[in-house]
């Protein structure tokens, strides 16, 4: 280290007699050496605590309140003007005294010499230019085959019109570390396997996706014989092309009418509209099908539901009223098909009386403005903006004074019975420890402390040209009809967690604007796409395809959905406290009604998003239920029930099955089926064999994967 130092002191003697431009620049020079590094890092010194009693802001945030941890806290001992090789912020990374954390440099490290040189030239906070953006490259590279090594690039542009290669500088990770290999020291990024797979750079704050696409064949796949009926088709063929996945063929008419009707009316078709589908012979009846779909009642209640638990509604146990009232009123904009702008516009200003205001209950969702905030921007945005309620966002572009500017916006909502806007409310903004400026959040500050800036929030919000309000939606949409997002999770849009399907999400959602922000149109435009119809059954190219859409992917039934279509299979209705016998799950406005089934099912409470993977799965405890619960085993043989009726009326125990398959996976039994369930029957002695071994069918098809899923 002495030879280091020494020739440090050579090349910086004379320093005083050097222009201001060459002095280490803290802000340009300094702060890109703690970021590379890891200094400033949530597991080390970037953390909401710190490490060690030394706290920097995350990747460099706030340079400011970084330079006074360095320079001025612990009475300045961690530089030392008059021995700067003794500096704290040179021994801890250097290991020449014990580290908590792990060896970063050695003392011939570029970045060790730069903090000397630093140092020597009295650690002051220098900035000479500002930065204006960066660019990495490749933005996105299309190879032939994995095991390439793929040169990584940054360069930084400033204010005053210069530029820099800010490489060396620059943090590249890649978003699953076991596809793509890094080196951070050469910038080089080597990808193992095909796929398309996400590097995020990152240098200083200023973070951006690196996009590397790799067939998963050797192969090429023809796909130009493949059915396209819009713009879904298009793009997503043209991807699996470029990924040269095959395509397994369209669900069979059965199948297809069993996953529209679960999807926009959230039931079971009923025995004889699958039958007058499948002797249909209209080459459009799957258009006039979804047309006659979207105009029913099953409809507005499903979606009417589905929204339900998008806005988490809910209800406080001494306030019944309230939640009744906002369902019904959700209901009607869900009838009348008012646009999702309109439905936004009016839950963002709501205010007046929850128990005759439905909107109005908006407000009661959650407590706190800072809570309405997250609530908003998850919502509406499909941003997760509390990751800026600490810190910066560390991956996408939020800062502090956004959320907490956003959350000012609602400080002065009064959340009681009665919604009103306060005289008076303010949030604090922990970084500058006084009342947060109301913010539109990324853009600007809103001036005028007197004014309820909700009405500029939400001209913002439902502008034709905001960039998140109708990907947002339309990205759920799509979650909804085709088992994940085009960006997932789906209330994670930033640009460091790109699309799937970039291009297309940008057409759904301005198709989406182009029809009145109507949701009927976007549902119709999804049902009607080749890639919705597509089969779930995979071939040997796509087995492991879970995102680009190369075949259906097969989706649990929501929790109130499989406990509707198990009473309607069974043909006796639930019974939920306090409602009327035979009331639909997905009906009930209480989310909170007491059913032990409901829950075991996975029910979500709607405490958080009820969007993820756990809101519908129920795991183990919905499987063990299905197979030896009540829910199935304690309602088969009432004789108010459906198999019940048929052994009153003998009907032949073929006829039965068949009947049970129709009613509950759309379709008659196939060859193999009919033939091993008629072997079974055929070994049963008496009449009272053969019914008891129908009610195990019944039970055995109620309990199926292929009954649980659409």
């Amino acid at each position: 280290m002495k030879q280091t130092i020494a020739l440090l002191t050579a090349l910086t003697c004379g320093v005083a007699q050097s222009s201001a431009s060459d002095r280490i620049d803290f802000l340009n020079d300094v702060m890109p050496v703690l970021t590379k590094m890891g200094c400033n890092a949530g597991a080390c010194h970037g953390s909401a605590a710190g490490r060690g009693n030394f706290n920097l802001s995350l990747y460099g945030g706030n340079p400011q309140a970084d330079y006074e941890a360095i320079v001025r806290e612990i009475s300045g001992r961690r530089i030392n003007l008059q021995k700067p090789e003794e500096s704290l912020i040179i021994l801890k990374p250097t290991f020449a005294i014990d580290h908590g954390g792990k060896f970063l440099m050695d003392d011939d490290h570029e970045g060790t010499q730069l903090l000397l040189r630093w140092i020597r030239e009295g650690a002051e906070m220098v900035t000479h230019r500002e930065l204006e953006r960066v660019e990495f490259t490749p933005g996105s590279r299309f190879i032939e085959q994995a095991d390439v090594d793929i040169q990584l690039h940054a360069e930084a542009f400033y204010t005053d019109g210069s530029s820099k290669d800010v490489t060396p500088w620059t943090v590249f990770s890649a978003e699953d570390s076991s596809a793509v290999r890094i080196d951070n020291d050469s910038a080089v990024a080597t990808p193992l396997r095909g796929g398309r797979h996400i590097i995020t750079a990152r240098y200083l704050d200023s973070v951006a996706p690196i996009e590397i696409v790799i067939p998963l064949s050797n192969e090429p796949i023809d796909l130009a014989g493949q059915s396209s009926r819009n713009f879904i088709d298009d793009e997503v063929l043209s991807l699996l092309a470029k990924l040269r996945l095959p395509v397994s063929p369209q669900a069979d008419e059965s199948t297809f009418i069993r996953r529209l009707y679960l999807d926009l009316t959230g039931r079971l078709p009923e025995p004889d509209k699958v039958m007058a589908y499948l002797e249909n012979q209209d080459q459009n009846k799957k258009e006039e099908l979804i047309d006659e779909l979207l105009r029913t009642e099953a409809f507005n209640e499903y979606w009417t539901y589905k929204l339900a638990k998008w806005l988490r509604m809910g209800t406080d146990p001494n306030d019944e009223d309230g939640i009744a009232t906002y369902r019904l009123w959700l209901s009607k904009q869900i009838e009348k098909d008012v646009g999702y702008n309109e439905i936004a516009r009016n839950l963002i200003l709501a205010t007046g009386n929850t128990h005759d205001v439905g909107p109005a209950n908006f407000y009661r969702t959650v407590d706190g403005p800072r809570e309405q905030a997250e609530f908003v921007s998850e919502l509406f945005m499909g941003s997760r903006l509390r990751c800026a309620n600490c810190h910066n966002h560390p991956l996408d572009k939020w800062t502090q004074d956004d959320y907490h500017g956003l959350a000012s916006i609602f400080s002065k909502i009064e959340s009681a019975q009665i919604v009103r806007v306060k005289a008076s409310g303010d949030v604090i903004n922990p970084r500058t420890r006084e009342p947060a400026m109301a913010r539109i959040p990324g853009e600007y500050y809103l001036k005028d402390k007197t004014k309820d800036g909700r009405e500029d929030l939400v001209e913002w919000l439902i502008a034709d040209d905001n960039p998140y309000f109708a990907k947002a939606i339309v990205n759920r949409l799509w979650s909804s009809l085709m088992g994940r997002g085009l960006v997932e999770p789906v209330d994670d849009m930033r640009t460091t967690n790109p699309a799937t399907h970039p291009v297309l999400l940008d057409r759904l959602a301005e198709d989406f604007a182009a029809n009145g922000y109507r949701i009927r149109p976007i549902l119709k435009r999804i049902a009607s796409s080749a890639t919705y119809a597509r089969s779930s059954n995979t071939l040997p190219g796509n087995t492991e395809d879970n995102r680009y859409y190369s075949h259906a992917l097969r989706r649990p039934l929501e929790a109130e959905v499989l406990a509707d279509a198990i009473s309607y299979v069974l043909n006796i209705p639930a019974k939920y406290q306090g409602k009327a016998n035979g009331q639909r799950a997905i009906t009930l406005a209480d989310p909170y009604t007491p059913s032990r089934a409901l829950d075991i099912l996975g029910r979500c409470g709607r405490e958080e998003s009820c969007e993820g993977e756990t809101s519908i799965s129920g795991g183990l405890t919905r499987n063990l239920h299905l197979l030896n619960g009540e829910l199935i085993n304690a309602r088969i043989s009432l004789e108010e029930g459906r198999l019940a009726r048929l052994f009153d009326a003998d009907t032949a125990p073929m006829d039965i099955i068949d009947e049970l398959y129709l009613v509950a996976l759309s379709r008659t039994p196939g060859s193999a089926e009919r033939r091993f369930w008629r072997e079974q029957l055929a070994n049963m002695d008496s009449v009272e064999q053969q019914q008891r071994l129908l009610e195990d069918f019944m039970w055995s098809l109620l309990a199926s994967s292929t009954f649980n899923s659409k």
